[in-house]
């Protein structure tokens, strides 16, 4: 796990070596362990490790047998030691044990196709010193994070936004667009990220950058086709291919420790339980807001060790500003704050890798927004039967059912109604038409939710598939890696310590796909078949859990005078009117502290922002991270 870091112009190599220098400095968290760098008239390449696989000889960049052709690699490539094998069968030789290594020569032997070879996490650049030509490419879910931009002359690629800040053709300008998408979706929903310029490679895309011309292409996706199944080889089928996974997520050189987050969840507590990791790491507030009483018991139930911290309010909430910084972009999931800390739990333990749980809800339909809407198990069973209807009646039903009103009606509609008409994600904090009424209208802008989502549900509409099955797609293209994947890699980054998510991976999206949505959100609960296959290994308590997440008391916090003063008091700053009608935000504020409206959402949504706003462009923030290289080769040394 690492950061890269590259621009492509004409400058002298004695200025490209300074600048990229500092650039991968920018991102020492990335990669404390070791560093590397090349440059020539063309090119740098830079390059910060963090050390799992061949932790002697795979520092980067690494070039192939005749030095024509060097890599730059992020994530971990789980079927690496097949792939090598069968490259060398092919003649090919290799300096290295390294995963990275397996990428380049695979793209030799392969071309473009070798990103359809690959298992696991990634996102990597191959330069080509005789063609001048570079080729890139991010993984399937965009677990890896991979941005790009061409400014002034110069081709930025990078792991990070913050690299390109310390570049003089970088130029940092706020993106108008991005504002009002996020104040509905609560993350970057648009592929040109909030620096105006930069865009984030999408997830299963790989791109050719040649003589000034960008390319990109979609190399894969996900097909949703139900197989003719029983529950039962639904189950077995799940289970197998969960369990493969996991062993192929724990793989690392002899010495590094890997081990696992544990929540109350049944998604992270799987994941635990077919691991057994020597410790398993689980983080809550000092508060009501804690789940490591039932952490605790799992762990003990499982004889497995399981450390934990509780955190205060104070710490929590004043650790905020940072986390944005580590992010690059705004993103208001509250969930942000409990994962830095979790993270930053694990690296104090002297772990650098833990397996989660992400990726089961979108895969097995996990999420109540897919239309679980009611406690009554009676109409969630009449529901599941409306569902067997065809697909025009079902639409008509549901056009009927609008307006009406008796229990179970939005339950009903949500499940038969088309799911463009119903679904835009996990979160929906202000409406389009409460966001404009809040923003100036120089800002009141940018795609709107039709712009963002339609592509996607047009690519489903000819499918006469479960609306559930259209909601998961929608998710795996925007939820997943603009909110879930970004915070996962940058909170974990952010401490040096790097996340896989063996339930986020191709082969178990190949049993997701084809497994029938009536086993996995029916009128028992949401990813039924997941939880029967969980059940197996887990006391059935923690296998039949509700979801929950990652509890944070934003609510709390901002009805506690201090925190709703502090929260006040950036909205009163000059530089907010720039951006919002300031009245109106505080009275927000002050309605919310007095209990006269629930606004905690959209309260937190503007505060991130306006945090990373005055970060990144009145600030011009950049922590101190000059001691986190020594205190890394130190602890390693010690390991």
């Amino acid at each position: 796990m690492c950061g890269i870091v590259a621009f492509v112009d004409n400058e002298k190599p004695q200025i490209k070596d300074q600048l990229i220098k500092k650039m991968k400095d920018r991102i020492i968290h990335r990669g404390p362990d070791a560093e590397g760098q090349y440059v020539d008239d063309d090119i740098a390449l830079g390059f910060r490790r963090l050390s799992f696989i061949d932790v002697k000889s795979g520092n980067q960049p690494i070039f192939n047998e005749d030095d024509s052709k060097a890599i730059e690699f992020n994530g971990e490539i789980y079927n690496f030691e097949e792939l090598r094998e069968e490259l060398i069968k092919k003649g090919h030789t290799f300096s290295t044990h390294a995963d990275t290594e397996v990428i380049l020569h695979g793209y030799e032997e392969w071309g473009k196709q070798v990103v359809n070879k690959l298992r696991g996490m990634f996102a990597f650049i191959i330069w080509d010193f005789k063609t001048k030509e570079m080729f890139g490419a991010r993984d399937h879910f965009g677990i890896k994070p991979l941005y790009y931009a061409k400014m002034n002359g110069t081709f930025f690629v990078g792991s990070e936004i913050k690299a390109f800040l310390d570049h003089p053709n970088f130029d940092k300008q706020l993106n108008k667009e991005a504002l009002k998408p996020y104040m509905t979706f609560q993350y970057p929903v648009t592929q040109e990220t909030f620096f105006k310029g930069v865009y984030r490679l999408p997830e299963a895309h790989y791109f050719t950058y040649k003589d000034g011309q960008f390319e990109m292409e979609q190399y894969w996706d996900e097909d949703f086709e139900p197989e003719n199944e029983s529950f039962d080889e639904a189950v077995d089928k799940i289970d197998n291919v969960v369990k493969d996974s996991v062993k192929a997520h724990t793989y690392a050189d002899k010495g590094i420790k890997v081990g696992s987050f544990l929540s109350a969840g049944v998604d992270s507590s799987l994941v635990t339980a077919l691991m057994r990791p020597n410790n398993t790491f689980s983080i809550g507030f000092d508060s009501t807001y804690d789940e490591t009483k039932q952490a605790r018991e799992l762990a003990a139930k499982m004889n497995l060790k399981n450390t934990d911290e509780k955190l205060t309010n104070e710490e929590a909430f004043h650790a905020f500003p940072l986390i944005q910084y580590y992010l690059d972009e705004p993103d208001s999931n509250p969930s942000v704050v409990p994962l830095y800390f979790l993270n930053k739990l694990a690296k104090d333990n002297g772990y650098k890798a833990l397996l989660s749980g992400e990726g089961a809800d979108e895969l097995f339909a996990g999420y109540i927004d897919y239309g679980f809407n009611t406690k009554v198990k009676f109409i969630r069973w009449v529901t599941d039967q409306l569902k067997k209807m065809p697909r025009e009646r079902r639409y008509k039903f549901a056009e009927w059912l609008k307006g009406k009103q008796f229990h179970g009606q939005e339950h009903m509609y949500r499940n038969l109604a088309p799911a463009r008409d119903t679904f835009i994600g996990q979160a929906y904090i202000f409406s389009p038409e409460e966001a404009a009424d809040y923003l100036k209208p120089e800002f009141n802008c940018g795609p709107t939710i039709a712009d963002i989502l339609n592509p996607l549900f047009d690519k489903m509409e000819d499918k006469d598939i479960d609306e559930v099955a259209k909601k998961q797609y929608v998710d795996l293209h925007r939820f997943m890696p603009g909110d879930i994947c970004l915070k996962a890699d940058k909170m974990s980054m952010a401490n040096s310590i790097e996340i896989r998510v063996p339930l986020l991976d191709k082969e178990v999206m190949k049993v997701a796909e084809t497994t029938p949505t009536k086993y996995l959100f029916n009128y028992k609960d949401t990813k039924w078949a997941f939880r029967m296959a969980a059940n197996r290994h887990l006391p059935e308590e923690w296998a039949t859990r509700p979801k929950m997440g990652f509890p944070t008391p934003v609510r709390a916090w901002l009805r506690e005078k201090k925190y709703y003063q502090e929260v006040r008091e950036l909205f009163k700053q000059d530089f907010v009117k720039e951006f919002f009608d300031q009245d109106k935000l505080l009275k927000l504020a002050d309605d919310n502290f007095a209990g006269k409206v629930d606004g905690r959402r959209k309260i937190w949504t503007i505060y991130t922002f306006l945090t990373w706003y005055k970060l990144y462009f009145i600030d011009n923030f950049n922590p101190d991270e000059s001691g986190i290289d020594k205190a890394r080769q130190t602890a390693t040394t010690e390991a």
